[in-house]
């Protein structure tokens, strides 16, 4: 059950993040892969700005906020090495 939370997690974190971008036609997949590595990649970011950090301690809110954060830190990167701009 905590794969498939994870699933539509990382699908709702990559529509925003992608919202957010202005970028449209990634697809559910790529929002799903994306959103995922955007929460992993912002937990990453916030432990190492902030050693006490854990997603588990953090209410809701403050989770999906680090992995909007990582989401758009990993499409920015993804549109600059795949050549798609805004």
């Amino acid at each position: 059950m905590h794969i498939l939370g994870w699933i539509v997690f990382g699908a709702f974190i990559g529509w925003i993040a992608s919202t957010i971008m202005g970028k449209r036609g990634g697809g559910c997949m790529v929002n799903i892969a994306l959103g995922l590595v955007g929460a992993l990649a912002g937990g990453f970011l916030f432990q190492q700005l902030s050693p006490g950090f854990n997603y588990e301690q953090q209410g809701f809110i403050a989770s999906s906020l680090v992995a909007v954060i990582g989401a758009i830190i990993v499409l920015a990167i993804w549109n600059a090495i795949s050549g798609r701009r805004r």
